[in-house]
């Protein structure tokens, strides 16, 4: 059967122990999909797992929010990040929240009928940019933690999944079938519809502080700030010439989709960790085996490979976060749930 997985073999779930294990065991209970992809990808550097699951569970499953809004911005990324495998899921997801219509708008390429979703697609969608998704945000002040937590969490799972990942979510890409995709939504309803306390998987970070201020002392905050202070641990692989060129690249970028001619990123046999850094943060679906073998050394493992895809996938994050939460933010708007 062949492997999901780009680059990378990362140890089969039921082989999982301590932390990882646990998260698979809790994405099961609040996801309704027990060995999800992105993180099973994540496990090759296992500090990373719980972090990332953190982020997500905090903001789109237990934030505020209505969670049909929480999955509309969530697609809306997937598609300003072009992760195929994301759109997919979210879609189907949409099916299980019970707004088969909506799903299926968004399925066609269609905006939403519904006036509030549409205004969280478009906001979702340009936060992309850097500084185009400031305040007003389209959802009330008390909503803020979930739905930036949503959108930052796929800031990063997308250009992980990309990095990383296949694009065929179901086999034969069979999700690209409306009944399939349908069905597929409605055998995780029971779980999307259920409610969840939010917390429950701060108990699997460590000690990780109180986060950013837009958190509003909320679960979302102490996630992210674990996802942060784990994602930037793999500027290491990088020396300072490297991690000084990725923050430049970082700082000047715009949110655009780097083009192909001339190649805009460093030359993979003179700078391949700088390569495979920024290609992560800005074009990761570009990421090519060759990409990969001029980096690899013999102490370059796959924990390596992914420690480095997510640095760059987190600076793309921090940059991202900046821009939409300066200066303060002063949210309004109607309810979208």
């Amino acid at each position: 059967m062949p492997t999901p997985f780009r680059h990378t073999e990362p140890l089969p779930p039921k082989a999982a122990t301590g932390r990882v294990a646990e998260v698979y065991a809790q994405a099961a209970r609040d996801f309704g999909i027990p060995e999800p992809a992105p993180f099973v990808v994540l496990s090759s550097a296992p500090a990373l797992v719980a972090p990332a699951w953190a982020l997500m569970r905090e903001s789109l499953i237990a934030g505020p929010g209505g969670r049909t809004g929480k999955e509309v911005a969530a697609f809306g990324v997937s598609q300003a990040n072009k992760c195929r495998f994301c759109v997919d899921a979210h879609t189907m997801l949409l099916h299980a929240t019970g707004d088969h219509a909506l799903a299926e708008r968004l399925a066609r390429g269609r905006e939403p009928a519904d006036e509030g979703h549409a205004r969280v697609l478009d906001w979702a969608r340009r936060t992309r940019v850097p500084g185009a998704a400031r305040d007003p945000y389209p959802f009330p002040r008390e909503e803020v933690p979930g739905y930036l937590g949503t959108v930052l969490a796929f800031h990063f799972i997308n250009r992980i999944v990309s990095a990383l990942v296949t694009e065929n979510l179901l086999p034969a890409d069979a999700q690209r079938l409306r009944p399939v995709r349908s069905l597929a939504g409605r055998s995780l309803s029971r779980t999307v519809r259920r409610p969840a306390a939010p917390g429950a998987a701060l108990p699997l970070l460590d000690d990780p502080g109180p986060g950013p201020a837009w958190a509003a002392g909320t679960p979302v905050g102490p996630a992210y700030a674990a996802l942060s202070s784990t994602a930037t641990m793999g500027a290491g692989l990088l020396d300072a010439d490297d991690q000084t060129l990725v923050r430049t690249t970082l700082r000047a970028w715009d949110g655009s989709h780097p083009g192909l001619v001339p190649d805009p990123f460093p030359d993979r046999r003179e700078r391949p960790g700088a390569r495979l850094a920024l290609l992560a943060a800005l074009a990761p679906y570009r990421i090519t085996d060759a990409d990969v073998a001029a980096w690899r050394r013999p102490e370059h493992t796959d924990h390596c490979l992914v420690h480095l895809v997510a640095y760059g996938a987190f600076a793309a994050v921090d940059r991202v976060e900046t821009a939409l939460t300066a200066p303060a933010t002063r949210p309004t708007g109607r309810e979208t749930s």
